[in-house]
């Protein structure tokens, strides 16, 4: 007769997982380690608690164990035997332990503290693994593979919190982290146009930012539903969370703060037709962004630049109507963009290219076009930039231009929009 598994019982309610939560997780693991979905479901899991299955499949096992922080046998498996020296294959081992960082993104290996007592230095490599996805996503946009990486170093930074003590500081330190982390998992899902998506992993991420008890983390985290209302076409929810962000004590402190809030502010109440306010509140994030100066902030807010700046002023003065003007402020913007910032120098191309075809300049709309889809790199995700391309060659289609440039950009595009 089965007996339950109690060791795993008590480390899946400790480290707060439901059980289609934890079969998500190690699915995504699998994914990293394999390339291919894994298929556990929360059936799995019953059957893992009732001790039915005494010792999972090997690749099920291991990413079992990354998720829940834990070896197997401490989780409460049993070896079905003792495996002899010369039949374990350590090598092998390794393979599948290492097989993330070599299938999937250009990362180190993962650093997971053991039981004992969590110090700065192991939050300094939590950060670092953190920035290592932040530029990730740069790079590529909108992956799943981003996604997954942000949500796994979440999880693992839970379950190194779950497992060991630390100091108050140390704590608050790597919930700010998780908070970051997961507010990239959600931007990754914004990206890739999956706003329930994000919305999951925005819960998840006010809960850290909470525990974490800093003002930028928390707001950190309030920038992201603004952008996901917007996708879902909730208007007046966008609004309401920008004035969250600009009526924040951390806005009041830091003038960029402040900018940002304003700004997110005025695109949501352009698009609710208020165009006098949302002149006035582009006029307020002007102003307060001419008056930051450069400081130590969080590695998050560094993409707030001028550049971007420009190029969320842009989409104000599109949904105004004023393409010429959008447009001048996109030249601005890829001008000045950081080289890292792959993506986001496609997405602004894509705008690029729609306020040229509004303002009937075809022929350069589908060469900008033409370039935006060259920028973006092959493994990206970025569904906001393909839905940018793709308005902008509904543009030029309803123009019922016979111009053979047109003519052809719109047969090539239709390969990959």
């Amino acid at each position: 007769m089965a007996h339950r598994n109690r060791k795993l019982a008590a480390r899946i309610a400790a480290l707060g997982f439901s059980q289609a939560e934890l079969a998500r997780q190690v699915n995504g693991e699998i994914e990293l380690l394999t390339g291919k979905p894994g298929n556990v479901t929360d059936a799995d899991i019953r059957r893992w608690l009732r001790g039915e299955t005494k010792w999972p499949q090997d690749r099920i096992r291991l990413c079992l164990e990354k998720v829940l922080g834990a070896g197997a046998e401490d989780l409460g498996f049993v070896p079905r035997k003792r495996i002899a020296p010369p039949e374990e294959d350590p090598v092998h081992r390794r393979a599948l332990l290492t097989a993330t960082s070599g299938a999937a993104l250009a990362i180190a290996a993962p650093h997971t503290p053991g039981r004992g007592r969590l110090g700065v230095n192991d939050a300094r490599r939590f950060h670092q693994d953190y920035v290592a996805i932040l530029r990730q996503d740069q790079a590529m946009g909108g992956s799943r593979k981003v996604e997954n990486l942000a949500v796994e170093l979440a999880s693992r930074i839970q379950s190194a919190l779950a497992v060991s003590s630390s100091s108050t500081r140390v704590r608050n330190m790597l919930h700010r982290i998780a908070a970051d982390v997961i507010s990239s998992a959600a931007f990754a899902a914004i990206d890739a146009s999956s706003p329930q998506r994000a919305r999951a992993h925005l819960d998840k991420a006010l809960t850290f930012a909470g525990l974490s008890r800093d003002t930028a983390t928390i707001y950190h985290v309030w920038n992201h539903p603004t952008l996901t209302s917007s996708q879902r076409e909730n208007r007046a929810e966008a609004v309401a969370g920008a004035e969250v962000m600009k009526r924040s004590s951390i806005a009041r402190r830091d003038p960029l703060y402040a900018s940002l809030g304003h700004i997110r502010n005025a695109n949501g109440l352009v698009r609710l037709r208020h165009r006098s306010e949302a002149l006035r509140a582009l006029g307020d994030a002007e102003r307060a962004f001419a008056h930051s100066t450069d400081e130590q902030r969080p590695e998050w807010i560094k993409f707030f630049d001028a550049s971007e700046m420009d190029a969320l002023s842009s989409f104000i003065w599109s949904a105004l109507g004023d393409h010429g003007r959008a447009e001048y402020c996109l030249h601005r913007t890829l001008a000045a963009i950081p080289k890292g910032m792959a993506r986001n120098r496609a997405l602004y191309t894509a705008h690029l290219a729609l306020a040229q075809a509004r303002q009937g300049d075809l022929e350069p709309a589908c060469a900008t076009g033409g370039q935006a889809h060259a920028l973006l790199p092959p493994s990206s995700g970025s569904r906001r930039t393909t839905h940018t391309l793709a308005a902008t060659r509904k543009v030029i289609v309803a123009s019922g231009s016979k111009s053979p440039e047109v003519v052809e950009w719109i047969e090539e595009s239709s390969q990959w929009i």
